[in-house]
């Protein structure tokens, strides 16, 4: 999975995220970041973040300085592994998101999302449960995608991410 973050002309760090297709059997709606699984060409998992990337929303891996990796963090419903990486894009990159499961790309301020988090009861499937979401521009992230945010933001403190 990578974790793609550019830095505006004002200075300020912006995530992009996609959002999944509602129409999906799986993860619909959601907002997450570029991943998947590992194919048998791909030279490691920072590649697979890569390839994904590119297949999901037309990135190329030389567009991307991979800057770091984060700790793994797993998935309670599919009981996986996500390996997340991080790259820098130049800002104004013209997405080209795959129709058949990306509604759109998501370009959200860093501090923005700081600033929206928050302790919310969520139902999935009938299941009532308490977990950290993020908020921003009408956007909600929870689940493994707001556990990786979380971490990133452990790692970048506001004065860098903002000007």
């Amino acid at each position: 999975m990578l974790v793609p973050l550019y830095v505006d002309a004002d200075g300020a760090l912006h995530v992009v995220f996609t959002e999944r297709r509602a129409d999906l059997r799986r993860h619909a709606g959601e907002i997450s970041f570029p991943g998947g699984r590992p194919e048998p060409g791909d030279a490691g998992l920072a590649a697979t973040a890569l390839r994904e990337t590119f297949e999901e929303i037309g990135v190329p891996a030389e567009a991307f300085e991979l800057v770091g990796a984060l700790p793994p963090v797993p998935t309670v419903v599919t009981n996986y592994a996500i390996h997340p990486f991080v790259g820098v894009i130049e800002p104004g990159f013209a997405w080209v998101p795959a129709e058949a499961e990306v509604a759109r790309v998501l370009e959200l301020p860093l501090e923005a999302l700081r600033a929206g988090h928050a302790r919310r009861r969520l139902v999935r499937r009938g299941v009532p449960f308490r977990m950290d979401v993020y908020e921003a521009g009408g956007h909600l992230v929870w689940g493994a995608t707001a556990r990786i945010l979380a971490d990133l933001l452990s790692r970048v403190s506001p004065s860098r991410s903002a000007r």
